[in-house]
């Protein structure tokens, strides 16, 4: 019905402008099982067009507050008091928009607006355009209960979608820092509210991943294969949704993309497939600044004094009330961040700032126009590594030839070795384990003063990693040293990550299950499949055993081993135990010396290893388990209930019981949860979960969407998708012609505006 009503409305619509008009935007959207859109369009800024038009139609309410948040008007709106996500910690409204006030800066970033390609540029202008048409045929009374007629849903021009492209770019890099901008203030004063905030997120908490590409050698047909598993939130704007695109020139791609994408940004065409991880490359540098014994806002660069530069900040309050005023301080290395509590805050004799190299990054839409339309994986390394657009993800890919790409190649600080031994502080040590320190006394630390690059100051590309190979590559969020444990990578740059370091466990457990699933045969999807949902804890299977042995002189962990003797030691929805197992190893994962056999660089997957369960730490262990198992039963559940009783996703008066488990146990299918009331519901990790491979028609693809296309809880797309993954279901993604046709859903809509 909604169909129909729309193809009259659009009729109308024709008529009245009068069809002897060229239009300017012309888009045709066909919805698939699961509502999934494929959208079709001779133009570019058609494209864009039906991509925002059918996101919206799904994800309207969710899209509207977020161009809310991002023009910093969360106070005006939902009032200062409350709080939103701002990077990784929740804060309030105010600190919110102090800090997009204040750094998302639309005069230096509106010129980088055309510096796009006229492509981009196009693509963009019709999801602007989509977007309001949307708004305009609904009528902003009609839509979803949650924003209808709600004074925060608005059209939207280009300055919402810089400011957006702006947010996403700095999604993973330096917003994590964002509360300490909003906030940063000379010490003494108290103007701004101090901001508590976890600059070192749980390790879950981190947008990840895992990421296959297996070649030739490895392959049941010799062709590629991938596997995506990005792990990202649940909800949210970072939310995953998907579509396909069908555009000029043979473009055809079918994938997902999150808010304010008006293509596929992980997916696959014809002839190649993609996904991404989060890197381990850092992203930003932070400036130590030496200040003037008479005035904390001034600072020494190469002996001189330079005054930081003060900004005032308005803050629009509801109501008519007079707006909140803040101060923020930037400085020639970018602004100042203060970290109450750590070594990086803003004291008498020292201030600190942050530069990010994806500051101004508008050069995403074209590296990924570019992957889009590769026929194989060099060309997709020629993409990320011409544009240098690739915020901060790993790129993974395989072909239909046999060969398997992994490039960590990002807009990265050009920050060499030499330069961060050069100018390194004699602090830079005591943090390197969270940050790059370097020495802002001096002017010719500034990476951004560098000519490597036509962005200057990025590291080149060829100063990063990347590598084709035709067995497989892959990637669990540790740095490049390690992508094949057969051919570890030779060492880089620091600010490119950790090397012959200890890896994740997540990472190790890759590793040993790619191994052993290689070992037994080569692979196709249904292999995959049991390898990107085995479940299995690698913690579990090193842990519980010694465990146990400490059963028989401790008689209050009685019930506990018993629970966990009888657990799988996977994270499936019938393991009994595994909520146990979790809360325990929660608590003991990072204890000094936990492991007897130290790491060892010639055997990062296997090291280290052999739980120490003697003295005092074997005594911990127990009390551990002791306090573990009070808790879950304080939580209201047996010590050996199903897990999925415990970890599920209320849908209404339902709730469906999900599968995966905590990446910091081991798990490669990582889902992290939210202790509620009565059990755990997910907050982020696997989402889009894809395999695909070829044949010689064209793709193969199997893919399942864990939280479905909907984020409207009336809608039936809201949790059909996270029914299937439940069950471990999956969904032959629909590509061809007849593929579409034979799974369409209702006629399709065809836009012209």
């Amino acid at each position: 019905m909604r169909a129909l009503v729309l193809v009259a409305t659009i009729v109308t619509a024709m008529g009245a402008q009068g069809l002897s008009a060229e239009p300017k935007y012309d888009t045709r959207i066909t919805r698939t099982d699961l509502n999934i859109p494929h959208i079709q369009s001779d133009s570019w800024g058609g494209v864009g067009y039906g991509v925002a038009y059918a996101y919206a139609q799904d994800n309207i309410c969710m899209m509207a507050e977020e161009f809310a948040t991002v023009a910093g008007t969360r106070s005006l709106h939902f009032g200062p008091e409350n709080a939103s996500v701002l990077g990784f910690s929740e804060v309030d409204n105010v600190t919110s928009d102090v800090f997009y006030r204040s750094q998302i800066n639309l005069k230096e970033l509106r010129p980088g607006w055309n510096e796009q390609s006229s492509d981009a540029r196009d693509l963009l202008d019709g999801y602007i355009a989509g977007y309001n048409r949307y708004l305009r045929d609904t009528g902003i009374e009609n839509l979803p209960e949650a924003c209808a007629g709600e004074g925060w849903v608005r059209a939207i021009d280009r300055d919402d979608l810089i400011r957006l492209n702006q947010k996403q770019m700095l999604l993973a890099s330096s917003l994590a820092l964002a509360p300490g901008i909003a906030s940063a203030a000379p010490p003494g004063e108290t103007e701004a509210a101090e901001v508590a905030f976890n600059f070192r997120p749980h390790e879950d908490e981190l947008l990840g991943s895992n990421g296959w590409a297996f070649g030739a050698d490895t392959t049941a047909d010799g062709r590629g294969l991938l596997i995506g598993n990005p792990h990202f939130p649940w909800e949210g704007p970072a939310r995953f949704w998907q579509m396909h695109v069908t555009g000029p020139g043979g473009y055809d791609v079918m994938g997902v993309g999150i808010a304010g994408s008006p293509i596929p940004t992980l997916g696959f065409n014809r002839n190649v497939a993609w996904t991404h991880t989060v890197t381990a490359a850092r992203h930003f540098t932070i400036y130590m600044l030496a200040l003037s014994p008479d005035d904390p806002t001034v600072y020494i660069v190469d002996g001189k004094p330079v005054r930081m530069t003060k900004a005032e900040v308005s803050v629009p309050m509801p109501d008519g009330a007079d707006p909140i005023m803040r101060t923020t301080y930037s400085t020639q290395f970018g602004p100042v961040v203060t970290m109450p509590g750590s070594p990086l805050a803003w004291s008498k004799v020292a201030a600190f700032a942050i530069r990010d190299a994806n500051s101004g990054n508008q050069r995403a839409i074209d590296t990924w126009l570019g992957i889009g339309k590769a026929a194989n994986v060099g060309e997709i390394e020629a993409a990320v590594t011409e544009t240098l657009g690739i915020p901060w993800v790993n790129t993974i890919a395989a072909d239909r030839h046999g060969d398997a790409l992994h490039a960590d190649i990002t807009a990265v600080p050009g920050v060499s070795a030499e330069m961060a031994q050069f100018c390194g502080t004699p602090f830079s040590g005591l943090v390197a384990d969270l940050v790059t320190l370097l020495d802002g006394t001096r002017a010719e630390c500034d990476w951004r003063k560098g000519a490597n690059h036509s962005e200057a100051g990025l590291l080149p590309a060829s100063d990063q990693a990347s590598r084709t190979r035709r067995d497989y590559v892959a990637n669990s969020n540790d740095s490049y040293w390690i992508s094949n444990p057969r051919e570890p990578y030779r060492q880089l740059s620091p600010i490119l990550g950790n090397f012959e370091k200890a890896l994740r466990l997540r990472s190790r457990s890759n590793f040993i299950e790619t191994e052993a699933a290689l070992e037994a045969d080569k692979l196709d999807h249904a292999r995959a499949k049991e390898l990107v949902f085995g479940n299995k804890s690698l913690a579990a299977d090193m842990v519980i055993d010694p465990l146990l042995a400490l059963c028989v002189n401790r008689q209050d962990i009685a019930a506990a081993c018993e629970a966990l003797g009888g657990w799988d030691r996977l994270f499936e929805k019938d393991s009994r135990g595994a909520f146990l197992f979790m809360t325990f190893w929660e608590k003991v994962r990072k204890s000094d010396d936990l492991w007897q056999v130290p790491f060892d660089p010639s055997d990062p997957v296997n090291t280290p290893n052999t739980l120490t369960t003697e003295g005092d730490l074997g005594t911990a262990l127990a009390d551990a388990l002791v306090s573990s198992a009070a808790e879950v039963t304080e939580a209201g559940f047996a010590l050996d209930t199903f897990w999925g009783e415990v970890f599920t996703r209320p849908h209404g008066e339902r709730r469906i019981g999900l599968h995966g488990g905590p990446g910091v146990a081991g798990v490669l299918n990582m889902q992290r949860g939210r202790l509620i009331e009565d059990g755990i519901i997910p907050v982020h990790g696997s989402s889009y979960i894809q395999i695909v491979g070829f044949d010689e028609n064209g793709p193969v693809a199997d893919a399942i969407l864990s939280y479905s296309q909907s984020t409207d809880p009336t809608s039936v797309h809201y949790s059909d998708q996270t029914e299937l993954y439940s069950e471990k279901q999956w969904h032959r993604l629909p590509f061809t012609s007849s593929e579409i046709e034979a799974q369409r859903q209702g006629e399709t809509v065809s836009l012209v505006e």
